[in-house]
């Protein structure tokens, strides 16, 4: 993919590769699937969490549960929103914080990985067919990627 995406930057590239290459192989089997089995799984696709959502629920999760273990138990618990809210930010400003590689090797993707593989299914599924018509597989997908 051509276009500055922080959150690719950050992430080594064998973890980009290996996501991609797992996108690539869905999108290949999905050219002989029935419109309705397309469909199903750009309906998947869309409740899919990609990577910005996974880390603001961990951050808020992390945050609200210090904070509340820090007014009923012990100030202590203080100190993990104190850790947690700077990575947030980190990665607001730079595309990278800590739990970033961890959840890309679990496999979140970011928004755009995810809408790459939906529109490539569109275009099997024929929504797209006067911008592509009958293109094959390759076409497909080096049209997803311009």
């Amino acid at each position: 993919m051509e276009d500055f995406d922080r959150v690719q930057e950050n992430t080594e590239e064998s973890v980009n590769q290996d996501l991609m290459s797992e996108a690539d192989a869905r999108i290949r089997m999905s050219r002989s699937a029935s419109k309705e089995e397309i469909t199903a799984r750009i309906h998947e696709l869309d409740k899919e969490w990609d990577i910005e959502r996974a880390l603001e629920m961990n951050a808020s999760l992390f945050a609200f549960s210090g904070l509340a273990l820090g007014v009923v138990h012990n100030r202590k618990w203080l100190a993990v929103p104190a850790v947690v809210l700077p990575f947030l930010f980190q990665h607001a400003v730079q595309g990278w914080c800590p739990p970033l590689p961890i959840l890309r090797r679990l496999g979140f993707r970011t928004r755009k990985e995810i809408d790459r593989e939906k529109y490539a299914l569109k275009a099997f599924r024929g929504d797209l067919r006067e911008a592509v018509p009958e293109a094959s597989t390759n076409e497909v997908l080096n049209a997803v990627d311009a």
